[in-house]
């Protein structure tokens, strides 16, 4: 593995996981509770022991940079390692933004010349799941491919969402298809057993689609940057446009993924890590663990709570509350008499002395965290959020989509979310 380098893609706007991206990077969003999403594949990376790692970023990347020279500063011992971010930057070549995935790997491609490597693996920045790379890549070379693709196997309903390929006998992509529907999606069948899958679960499974994760030979990923300059994206023209003249390989990742692009997807993983007695993704794996920032936050307190199906992130505060189904944040404070509830508080990034939360509340002001007497069900409460006293974020009118930022909120596919620094006064039903 140390002939390999990773390039992390630090993804776009992220706009489908507004407003958590309102201020910061996909990258950058919190998971977990304690961790960023930055922190898979960079973890991956390590445990791989693939220690020169790029990160690419371009939108809102202040917090991303910070917490990546914070938490990797010192990657591989002695071994040349490094995290390092590229942002998007003019030079006399180019002189405006990333136009894709492709894009942003081309505007650094003399900066990857350098290197002295067999292979680059492109990551993206949004995604939970666990990997041993060091199979992906043994995989790759053993099957002398030029370009290898990790795929996923997943059933008919969910295989109209992805882009979905066709393999020969021996591993081979033969075709692609982006998004199929009616016939055209069940011309993209194959026999995933023959991929290593038994035989059931090739019956429930019978397409494989791109998880957005590619090794390159060194100098094919250089010929087709330069060689396809108008080419902007990995997924949808770069690779494809590859399939004849190179050997495009499958590799079949049967492991959990999630593609945390949206909302509601970045919502119902994160509720999912709560599950007993075994979550679909653990944290808890002492052989592959996910690394992140050590903060020396002080163990959390409880004050006569009742706390049930949940995960409570270090450093939290909770006085006489009942949570259930939830994921509570670093920093957290939950009041008394409040019911926290199928919910996700990404806490805090300060404490307030008492003196300042019983000086703001003498001025009229809501303190950071959950008030008292405060029901919270089906939401996302973002960092530094102030929630009052006898406040209801339920959706009661059970509203889809809404935008009410001069009001400190948003709801995207029936799940509330309080914006980072919104401000909820005391009393406020939602």
């Amino acid at each position: 593995m140390q002939k390999v380098l990773g390039i992390i893609l630090g993804g776009g706007a992220g706009t489908r996981l507004y407003p958590l991206t309102k201020v910061r990077a996909k990258p950058a969003v919190s998971l977990a509770g304690k961790y960023r999403l930055i922190d898979i594949p960079v973890s991956n990376c390590i445990n791989s022991e693939i220690f020169k790692i790029y990160v690419l970023t371009q939108f809102n990347s202040a917090s991303l940079n910070r917490h990546v020279s914070r938490t990797y500063n010192n990657v591989g011992g002695f071994q040349d390692g490094f995290v390092e971010v590229l942002a998007a930057q003019q030079t006399p070549n180019n002189s405006g933004w990333f136009q894709g995935t492709a894009d942003a790997v081309r505007q650094y491609v003399d900066l990857l010349k350098d290197w002295d490597v067999d292979e680059f693996i492109i990551l993206s920045g949004d995604h939970l799941y666990r990997m041993d790379y060091g199979d992906f890549i043994r995989h790759h070379r053993e099957t002398g491919a030029d370009v290898t693709l990790s795929v996923v196997p997943i059933d008919e309903q969910r295989a109209s969402d992805f882009g979905l390929m066709k393999v020969d006998g021996n591993g081979r992509i033969i075709e692609f298809s982006e998004k199929p529907k009616g016939d055209d999606l069940k011309a993209m069948a194959v026999d995933t057993a023959s991929m290593g899958l038994d035989a059931e679960a090739a019956k429930q499974k019978p397409y494989i689609a791109s998880m957005g994760i590619y090794v390159f030979k060194r100098q094919v990923l250089i010929d087709l940057l330069e060689n396809y300059p108008d080419q902007t994206d990995f997924g949808k023209e770069i690779i494809p446009s590859a399939s004849d003249k190179y050997n495009l390989q499958a590799y079949l990742f049967d492991g959990y993924w999630e593609d945390i692009g949206t909302i509601q997807a970045f919502y119902e993983a994160n509720l999912a890590l709560t599950q007993q007695p075994t979550p679909p993704f653990s944290f808890y794996d002492e052989k592959a663990p996910i690394y992140t920032r050590s903060r020396f936050l002080p163990a959390t307190k409880m004050w006569d709570c009742n706390v049930t199906e949940s995960m409570v992130s270090e450093g939290c505060i909770l006085k006489e509350c009942r949570i259930h189904h939830s994921v509570l944040g670093v920093r957290s404070r939950v009041g008394s008499g409040s019911v926290i509830q199928d919910a996700m508080l990404m806490g805090a990034d300060y404490y307030q002395t008492p003196q300042v939360r019983r000086e703001g509340r003498s001025e009229g002001q809501v303190p950071v965290g959950i008030g008292s007497n405060t029901t919270i069900r089906g939401a996302i409460i973002d960092k530094n959020a102030c929630i009052g006293d006898n406040v209801q974020i339920i959706n009661k009118d059970r509203v889809q989509e809404a935008q009410r930022e001069d009001e400190g909120f948003y709801i995207r596919s029936g799940i509330v979310v309080v914006q980072k620094n919104g401000v909820i006064p005391n009393g406020t039903i939602i």
